[in-house]
């Protein structure tokens, strides 16, 4: 009879994998000069703590409340307990092995001469650093729930410098909760690789282990935008304990453009659009096409709604298909997330452009498939405030389906009906 302990055992690992590829799936590839898959090199060298384990273990800190060795989960009370913790050390530690590499780590953010010393010398040098935040009810290292400002923690920008100004290979690895400023460092000539995991879990280590090694190649794509300055975004942080009078007033003056909407609306140049990211191959958008289904008729306001649901069933049926070719030019298996936007009619007062779906698609080296999107009544429509009702804008309307925001893509046309 197989025990409890083994049934348990079974599906730990389960989760193991599943965690593990999760991780490696959401990494983002920011930087990529030819460094990446490594490919069994010599000699690696660790540097940061965020290379490391915390010397008071994964829950060492009450709901995560600490940053001490890799960073995997943020602080608060929606954290959860790890029940491990592979951080890079031990997965480098076994590819290391593996391999017949030397292995070497310098887990001091703040000793930059020892950093050095311990990453001049190396084939590969792979340095860690974070960003973290939680719940107000928390103080961590001055932080009071929110960070204090966009930068990497625990000397997070000169220890890149240190290590960058002695070998040609380095690569940079950020775990953050957000968008981390890097102009001090992301075009220095020596930096080959940057690598953006964000808060990937209890199989941190292992995850980045598969991307670096090409075991899985990088598909992760950005979910907000990284700005130059901290100035650049069309928000910020007020800090101020809003449970003492006087209360705050925030006045929401952006309006619908947030984030990638408000740096196309103003025209600023981000460091990395929303949307974005590398892979280990390469990937072609073309013959865009929109059409209108044969069985779609003129929507007609029944007044009609779905049980439980928001919007009338006319403004949600399929009228539209979008539809585009995608191919692999690589010579690698990889993964595309081709991304639609719709650009309304300038006299709808929309932002410049609008994120209106996405899919993932997985290719062999050059093969090709078609994928499409749907657009209903509801995805073209604005919200009109005398009418109290969605009303399509008059006008001719974009279609852009590209690999990020910023990407033009392959374009098209159309209007639709009111």
């Amino acid at each position: 009879m197989t025990s409890g302990w083994e049934i348990a055992a079974f599906g730990a690992a389960i989760d193991g994998r599943l965690i593990r590829h999760i991780g490696a799936s959401s990494t983002v590839l920011l930087k990529n000069t030819g460094s990446l898959p490594l490919k069994k090199p010599k000699s690696i060298s660790l540097i940061g703590y965020d290379m490391g384990p915390s010397m008071l273990g994964p829950n060492g800190y009450e709901d995560r409340g600490g940053d001490q060795g890799t960073l995997a989960i943020g602080w608060g009370s929606g954290t959860a307990e790890f029940p491990y913790l592979v951080d890079p050390l031990q997965a480098f530690s076994l590819q290391a092995r593996k391999d017949h590499s030397t292995l070497n780590w310098h887990f001091n953010d703040t000793d930059l001469e020892g950093a050095a010393a311990a990453a001049e010398h190396a084939e590969v040098v792979v340095v860690g650093i974070n960003a973290d935040s939680g719940e107000q009810y928390i103080t961590v290292e001055g932080n009071e729930g929110d960070r204090n400002d966009l930068l990497p923690w625990h000397n997070g920008t000169e220890l890149v410098l240190a290590v960058a100004a002695v070998n040609n290979n380095t690569i940079v690895v950020v775990h953050a909760v957000g968008p981390v400023i890097m102009e001090e460092w992301i075009e220095h000539p020596n930096i080959t690789a940057v690598l953006w995991p964000g808060l990937p879990g209890q199989e941190s280590g292992n995850s980045l282990l598969d991307v670096m090694y090409g075991a899985y190649n990088p598909s992760g794509r950005l979910p907000y935008t990284i700005a130059k300055r901290r100035e650049d975004y069309s928000a910020d942080i007020i800090y101020v304990d809003s449970a003492e009078p006087p209360i705050p007033q925030v006045d929401y003056t952006e309006k619908l453009n947030i984030d990638y909407r408000h740096f196309l609306s103003q025209n600023i140049t981000p460091r990395f659009e929303f949307g974005f990211g590398l892979s280990y191959t390469s990937f072609n958008l073309t013959n865009i096409n929109v059409e209108t289904y044969e069985s779609a008729q003129d929507p007609v306001n029944t007044g009609d709604r779905p049980v439980g649901g928001f919007l009338a069933d006319w403004l949600q049926r399929p009228r539209w298909k979008v539809t585009v070719d995608v191919q692999n030019v690589g010579e690698v298996d990889g993964c595309e997330i081709p991304q639609l936007y719709l650009e309304y009619p300038a006299s709808a007062g929309e932002p410049p452009r609008v994120l209106r779906d996405f899919t993932r698609i997985n290719l062999q080296p050059w093969a090709a498939e078609q994928v499409g999107w749907t657009l209903s009544q509801y995805d073209v429509s604005i919200w009109d405030v005398e009418s109290q009702g969605w009303v399509v804008p008059e006008g001719e309307f974009g279609v852009v389906v590209g690999k990020s925001c910023l990407d033009e893509g392959v374009r098209t046309t159309f209007t639709p009906k009111q």
